[in-house]
C-alpha cells in the first residue's frame, strides 16, 4: 500500500511537471523534445491554451469590458478567456460573458481563429449579441459598456487580437456565412 500511495504521488508531480527525474529528450515515436522522468518514462506535453470570447453586439452597440486584472489591467478588451475542461467553445465563450460582464449571450458564428504563437495560444472568437441590455462589471472587470463603432476607445485596447476581431466584426457584420478569418500581418514586439 504504501509502494502504491508514493507511485500516486511520484504520477502527480511528474504529470505538474515539478519531477526531480525529468529530462529533456524527444521520446520515441515523437518528433518534438519533452520533459520526460528519467525512471518512470512519463512525458509531460506542455501544449498552447484556448482562448475562447466574442464581440457582443446589443443593436449597433459593441460591449466591451475594462480589464480589473493584469495582465493589461485598466484596458478594454472583449469579453474572453481560457478555455475549461468539458467545455465546448461556444459554452466557454457563454461563460465568460457572464464571468465577465455578467451577460447571458447568444453565439451566433465563428468569427476568426488567431495563432499567438509567442504566448502559446490559439484564440476562438465568435460572433455573438445579447438581447437586453443587461450586463455588469463581473470580477474581472472594472467597468462594462455598450460602444459605438466611432466611440471604441482604440488606444486603449488590452491586446492585438481584441482590434482584429473588431475589424473582422465589422467586416463582416452584413455577412450571413463566411470563411473565419485569421491573423492580419503583425509581428509582436520584441521582449525586453
Amino acid at each position: 500500500m504504501r509502494q502504491t500511495l508514493q507511485a500516486m504521488a511520484d504520477k502527480t508531480t511528474t504529470a505538474s511537471g515539478t519531477c526531480p527525474h525529468f529530462v529533456r529528450r524527444v521520446p520515441l515515436g515523437d518528433t518534438t523534445e519533452r520533459d520526460v522522468c528519467g525512471q518512470c518514462g512519463h512525458i509531460h506535453y506542455s501544449n498552447p491554451k484556448i482562448v475562447v470570447g466574442a464581440v457582443v453586439m446589443h443593436g449597433e452597440h459593441i460591449l466591451l469590458c475594462r480589464r480589473a486584472i493584469e495582465p493589461r489591467k485598466n484596458y478594454w478588451t472583449l469579453p474572453a478567456g481560457f478555455l475549461e475542461e468539458h467545455e465546448t467553445p461556444q459554452e466557454g465563450a457563454c461563460r465568460e460573458a457572464r464571468e465577465e460582464a455578467c451577460a447571458d449571450i447568444v453565439i451566433d458564428s465563428l468569427l476568426a481563429v488567431y495563432a499567438v504563437p509567442h504566448i502559446s495560444q490559439v484564440h476562438l472568437m465568435y460572433r455573438a449579441k445579447i438581447e437586453q441590455p443587461v450586463f455588469s462589471a463581473g470580477p474581472e472587470s472594472l467597468e462594462v459598456r455598450l460602444f459605438a463603432w466611432g466611440e471604441i476607445p482604440w488606444s486603449e485596447l488590452a491586446f492585438p487580437s481584441v482590434k482584429w476581431a473588431l475589424d473582422h466584426w465589422r467586416e463582416s457584420k452584413a455577412l450571413k456565412a463566411f470563411s473565419p478569418f485569421s491573423n492580419p500581418p503583425w509581428k509582436p514586439a520584441a521582449r525586453p
